[in-house]
């Protein structure tokens, strides 16, 4: 058996995890919102990894409350997950990954392109999801899964905004909408070089975000927290001083969304 892992949450990622994690031979322990994570941790302070699935809006709250013998334990599998989220909690580098998969209750899993993982646990959940034959891979280095943590980013607020518009899937976005694909994208770029304070890669970073929208053409561009992450960019470009034309008039057209 190897090293038990402790489960931050326990909703449809959070399952898949531990489904792969469980067939991997990892003892899976997990914390629900009903109960104490000081007590857990009294319970469980050597986890292998203590991989936290909770919802994004819950990611900051679960963070602030992470007891402190797991800081150097966590992983990270966030949408929108940048740098900044573990940095404002004074937490050393976790093992991070952008999911590449999506699972939707009553629904088989379904895998886009592989997900990369970075960090001192990487290799366990690349193993975990090549176990259920989930594709994942290993990154190596910091510069790199930056890039993919944003590639991800670019990915999902450009199909979720630009769906706003269009609607349909992914497939017909890229196709047939592509000048508002770029358009949005480019945004989306901007405020993500603030967020990270990096200097973007943005012809890769639209390539690869058109090898995802390709990878599953049937994909749906929009869904329930369309709305939420447009006001969220927005709100971010507000805090940089950008402009981003073509998102505020998407905000006003769509308000009523």
């Amino acid at each position: 058996m190897q090293a038990p892992v402790v489960l931050l949450g326990v909703g449809e990622m959070g399952g898949v995890f531990a489904h792969g994690l469980l067939r991997a031979g990892h003892a899976v322990y997990p914390v629900t919102r009903d109960m104490d994570p000081v007590e857990a941790a009294a319970r469980y302070p050597e986890p292998a990894l203590v991989l936290v699935t909770v919802g994004e809006k819950d990611l900051h709250p679960t963070l602030a409350h992470l007891p402190a013998a797991w800081a150097d334990r966590v992983g990270l599998i966030q949408n929108e997950l940048l740098p900044r989220d573990w940095e404002a909690h004074d937490l050393p580098q976790p093992t991070a990954s952008a999911v590449w998969f999506e699972k939707k209750p009553g629904k088989a899993v379904n895998p886009i392109i592989a997900s990369p993982a970075y960090g001192p646990n990487a290799g366990l959940l690349v193993n975990a999801l090549d176990s259920i034959g989930i594709p994942a891979r290993r990154v190596e280095d910091y510069e790199e899964m930056l890039f993919e943590l944003v590639r991800k980013n670019v990915y999902i607020l450009t199909t979720n905004i630009a769906g706003l518009e269009t609607g349909g899937t992914t497939g017909t976005l890229w196709n047939h909408h592509r000048e508002l694909a770029h358009q949005v994208a480019d945004e989306i770029m901007d405020i993500q070089a603030w967020l990270t304070g990096a200097e973007l890669e943005r012809e890769r970073l639209v390539a690869g975000m058109a090898e995802a929208m390709l990878a599953d053409p049937e994909h749906g561009n929009t869904g329930r927290s369309a709305p939420a992450r447009l006001a969220r960019a927005i709100g971010y470009a507000d805090e940089a001083g950008l402009e981003v034309p073509k998102l505020r008039a998407l905000a006003k057209e769509h308000a009523a969304s």
